[in-house]
């Protein structure tokens, strides 16, 4: 008996240790606002790599960008670096220079592949450029969503909750979109990771009318953290399948990554600074 009360002792210890899903995300979110603050100190080198395949599986296009960012008052610039392109035309790959390229009057791949860097990468009121309503994180979508804490686990050395997300019930789509899980540092309430799927699906009516559907679409996301307890997302990506207008199919990828980060000063010198592995 008292074997059992001991244990009884230690798991109200441990119950006690852990904090309630609603203090977690609440954390979170004051650090999210304070990270995007402490983000503007930085500039650093972005590559995108993006990338079109046919039904049959055959490469239809393909485009690889380097930018280098830099903070504005209200966000970030991208200023493009490197851009290597290629298409396949008549089984034979052509290449090009630039963004926005279309090689053809109805060039449906080359206004996507370059609507899809622009939505998913660069959202020039976040100093990171992802989309603040895909990881809903932040204090202004958390509200959108309910969570659930499904444990406490290590991840990458570090103690991290398991946190569950979900539009809340009756939410619009258009405000609401993403379901999935993240991993938070149990130590500084910033996320390690996080990964989302869309949670709802292409209603039938659109896909009859429009032929139109989207499977599969979700992304993920990978932080590190940086001198003085600064998190930044350092990896990005999510592939899908797009089937429209009855003859249109592709299966998309996108990935990006974020390295060669520099603090900024205000006599516009840079220093090196190495990421924390």
């Amino acid at each position: 008996m008292k074997s059992l009360a001991v244990l009884a002792v230690l798991a109200g210890a441990a119950a006690a240790q852990t904090p309630d899903v609603d203090d977690i995300m609440a954390r979170v979110a004051r650090n999210q606002t304070n990270s995007q603050e402490a983000r503007k100190q930085y500039t650093y080198r972005q590559k995108q790599l993006l990338r079109m395949l046919r039904g049959s599986g055959k490469l239809a296009r393909e485009e690889r960008r380097e930018y280098d960012v830099g903070p504005t008052p209200d966000g970030s610039h991208k200023d493009l670096a490197r851009f290597e392109g290629r298409y396949e035309y008549r089984g034979k790959y052509v290449p090009y220079d630039r963004p926005g390229y279309e090689y053809k009057e109805m060039d449906i791949d080359g206004e996507l592949i370059n609507e899809l860097s622009e939505d998913m990468t660069n959202d020039k009121h976040s100093r990171d450029g992802l989309a603040c309503d895909l990881f809903p994180l932040t204090e202004a979508q958390q509200h959108k969503y309910t969570f659930e804490l499904k444990g406490t686990e290590k991840y990458r050395g570090r103690d991290v909750y398991r946190v569950k997300f979900q539009p809340r019930p009756h939410q619009d789509f258009d405000d609401a979109s993403w379901k999935g899980e993240a991993l938070i540092d149990a130590a500084e309430y910033q996320p390690l990771f996080v990964q989302t799927s869309l949670a709802f699906r292409i209603p039938a009516p659109v896909k009859i009318l429009l032929g139109t559907n989207i499977t599969g679409l979700g992304f993920a996301v990978s932080y590190e953290r940086f001198e003085d307890g600064i998190w930044f997302p350092v990896s990005y990506g999510g592939e899908f399948e797009v089937r429209a207008v009855f003859f249109y199919k592709r299966k998309i990828s996108v990935a990006m990554t974020n390295q060669d980060f520099r603090r900024t000063h205000v006599e516009s010198s840079v220093t090196y600074v190495s990421q924390d592995r």
